[in-house]
């Protein structure tokens, strides 16, 4: 029987008198892709931002594992095992994509500063071990071509695919993609679907996803949160989510039809 691996737990965010979450309450089994969908404004990545600790809302809780991350220092969310991307990238431009890979790997360093500037004993064999692990990413995600191109000159969705890379670098147990494939072209996005279920598939790695590429979530999600104007209006398999009349009416005044692309607020 597969297990609760991140539980969302009536939780509630406000900004001042702005409430942006209201009482959300979703599980996330272990080695499933989850997906979050919603019309604009509805609080994806709030919600995603709560789980990945950079908000704090003021109720409920997000249990992974025996850890409630809603208590934990945002700078300990990682070590768990959890890591994301964003809607818009956040990579070191003007490093390389190895450099950019081997920043990630940083939680995964032992030795300190003055050990790992003499490189030798542990700190050359750490060294050497993570830029192993670096290299089976750049392999993995097809990107060896540009492992020594400086990431600033390249294309947008070569840019995003480093930035799922990094994401990998940390060898997480749940992955937070947000809009991991906005602004790319239908091959691109070919590209990354692939790649999202690869990372699912081969590497056994749970996913939560906000995507507002339609059909992308109802093809690969094995279950979908709904939310609208931050709260849950819905939540099933695709097929459920596709047919309930109150997502259908909260997607009717943005795209006039579920299955056409939305955008996140």
């Amino acid at each position: 029987m597969t297990s609760v691996l991140l539980d969302v737990s009536n939780i509630s965010l406000s900004f001042g008198n702005n409430r942006v979450l209201h009482d959300i309450n979703f599980a996330v089994l272990e080695h499933s892709i989850h997906a979050i969908i919603g019309p604009n404004g509805a609080g994806k990545t709030s919600l995603l931002n709560c789980i990945s600790g950079f908000y704090r809302p003021q109720e409920g809780s997000i249990t992974f594992g025996e850890h409630d991350l809603t208590k934990t220092p945002t700078t300990q969310i990682a070590p768990l095992g959890i890591a994301r991307t964003f809607q818009n990238i956040a990579l070191y431009t003007g490093l390389n994509t190895v450099d950019n890979l081997m920043a990630a790997r940083h939680i995964h360093m032992k030795q300190n500063s003055i050990q790992s500037m003499l490189y030798w004993g542990r700190a050359k064999r750490e060294e050497i071990e993570n830029r192993r692990f670096v290299e089976e990413i750049i392999d993995f995600l097809e990107i060896t071509e540009i492992r020594e191109s400086i990431v600033g000159t390249l294309p947008y969705g070569l840019r995003k695919r480093i930035e799922l890379g990094r994401a990998l670098a940390l060898e997480p147990t749940v992955l937070l993609l947000d809009e991991p494939m906005a602004g790319m072209n239908a091959d691109e996005k070919e590209d990354m679907a692939r790649f999202v279920l690869d990372i699912h598939e081969r590497k056994g790695v749970t996913i939560v996803l906000i995507e507002h590429d339609m059909g992308v979530v109802m093809d690969i999600s094995d279950q979908v949160v709904v939310l609208d104007f931050g709260r849950k209006i819905g939540e099933g398999t695709p097929d459920e989510v596709k047919n309930d009349p109150g997502v259908i009416r909260a997607y009717l005044g943005e795209a006039h039809r579920v299955s056409e692309t939305v955008a996140d607020g």
